[in-house]
């Protein structure tokens, strides 16, 4: 096992006791990370706000020093990911790539501007709309995409010119704590720190006095308790919560084109992806060759540990997250469901999964209604769009969701119709560091990415000169 300390004010800081990070793929602990205790905690956000004027006073800086921390995860990107495979499960090409990833949001971020507003300029008076720093953010982060969704974060946050503390989850800590080794040189103590720990890190963090911004990603139920951490001292939040994106497929889809895109758009990272496709719907007379096309898919895979050549999916990140998967396709199976492909956990160790296609699915069942976040995919069938679109809308998640066909404007006529932050035609986690993310109803509040994100993590100051 490796030492693995926390960055805070700069340096590497160990921690009184430690917790176990399991390897998914195995089922047994594989590392040790450190578990914060409350006064580090307040040491690391002592530290961001000590550094926080002099950070906030040098935008040139901030955006060299964002550059070459950009730099770093290219050259070191291996080696973080393979930290990234072990604790998150993924094939290791795909964990070097969200290291890639979460270097190309920093460079973007460095290289966005954030320009004053001119708003009046006549005899009267000159108006500037500016956009200022908040100070100092805590920065929650998931076990599905640890590194990228922290640079979501980071990147814009400290372009802006606040400071930062960031948690990761419990399940992956150790690719957030060696993204805070590696950043030690090039930003200045303070101004990026890393703690690890458990749930109670992360209600300490939402209820502490020093932050002035949450930003989480993460469960609906996990966000609503964030939020009522953070009112009774109104910091501000953004919360990038869950989804349960649809996509529909319109009657003139080819299935088999369609079924093969549709597939990797459902079981990216093993299905362990807030805006994957969750539930397909299907016209009535196509819907028998698109579950036989997205079955052999499924059928046609290799799961295995994700440091093994050619392993397309890895494990499910962790047993309560696995256990839940299992549950939810039982429980389709109980009420009727037939599994075209999967349907069960792979036999031996780990917390492996069969990549499963459902049908005879109930529009109630519990897979259908809630997030599986995970290998299992329901394929539903509709008799018109109006109906289709009806049961894409009826749930209380709000994130994404696709409308596939050969005519692109009649399936954008139909994208429209959705409910949800981002509607997707002929496509589908369609992602980029100038595109917002956000969600509608329970998906979250905020959005992410673009300008847009960058400024959740500012405040609006005009400056009104009087020429009087």
């Amino acid at each position: 096992m490796s030492e693995h300390t926390m960055t805070i004010g700069g340096r590497a800081v160990a921690a009184p006791a430690t917790f176990g990070v399991v390897n998914p793929a195995t089922g047994e602990v594989a590392d040790r990370a450190p578990d914060a205790s409350r006064e580090q905690l307040d040491a690391a956000m002592a530290a961001a706000r000590d550094a926080y004027p002099a950070w906030r006073s040098d935008e040139q800086a901030r955006r060299k020093a964002l550059l070459a921390a950009a730099d770093v995860l290219f050259a070191r990107s291996e080696e973080i990911g393979r930290i990234l495979t072990l604790e998150q499960g993924k094939p290791l090409a795909e964990a070097t790539m969200e290291v890639v990833g979460a270097g190309v949001w920093l460079k973007y971020y460095a290289e966005l501007e954030l320009a004053p507003e001119v708003i009046q300029d006549d005899a009267a008076a000159r108006v500037e709309v500016h956009r200022r720093p908040l100070g100092v953010v805590a920065a929650i982060t998931p076990w599905n995409y640890p590194l990228l969704l922290a640079a979501w974060k980071i990147a814009p946050a400290l372009v802006a010119g606040n400071t930062l503390v960031l948690k990761p989850s419990p399940y992956t800590p150790l690719s957030s704590l060696k993204l805070g080794e590696v950043l030690r040189d090039v930003l200045p103590p303070g101004v990026l720190n890393v703690v690890s720990g458990g749930d109670d890190l992360g209600a300490w963090m939402t209820s502490h006095p020093v932050p002035r911004k949450v930003s989480f990603t993460g469960s609906v139920a996990t966000g609503k308790r964030v939020a009522a951490s953070a009112a009774p001292d109104l910091k501000r939040v953004t919360l990038e919560l869950g989804g349960n994106d649809a996509a529909i497929l319109l009657d003139d889809v080819d299935p088999a084109a369609v079924a093969d895109r549709v597939f990797g758009a459902a079981f990216m990272n093993n299905g362990q992806v807030c805006s994957a496709i969750k539930r397909v719907y299907v016209p009535e007379a196509l819907h028998g060759d698109v579950v036989e096309a997205l079955a052999a898919k499924a059928r046609g895979v290799k799961v295995g540990d994700g440091f093994t050549e050619g392993v397309q999916y890895g494990p499910v990140n962790n047993r309560p997250q696995f256990e839940r998967v299992g549950e939810l396709v039982a429980d389709a199976l109980a009420g009727g469901a037939r599994a075209a492909a999967g349907g069960g956990p792979v036999d031996g160790p780990g917390y492996f999964f069969e990549p499963t296609i459902l049908t005879d699915v109930s529009p109630d069942a519990r897979i259908v209604v809630e997030e599986q976040f995970g290998p299992a995919l329901p394929v539903l069938p509709y008799r018109d769009v109006d109906e289709a679109v009806a049961q894409a809308n009826g749930t209380e998640f709000g994130l994404s969701g696709s409308v596939w066909s050969a005519d692109a404007d009649r399936a954008g006529e139909v994208a429209a119709r959705l409910e949800c932050g981002t509607a997707w035609v002929n496509t589908h986690l369609a992602l980029a560091p100038h595109q917002p993310f956000g969600g509608f109803k329970w998906s979250g509040v905020g959005v992410e990415n673009g300008p847009w994100g960058l400024y959740g993590f500012t405040e609006l100051q005009v400056l009104h000169r009087s020429k009087g």
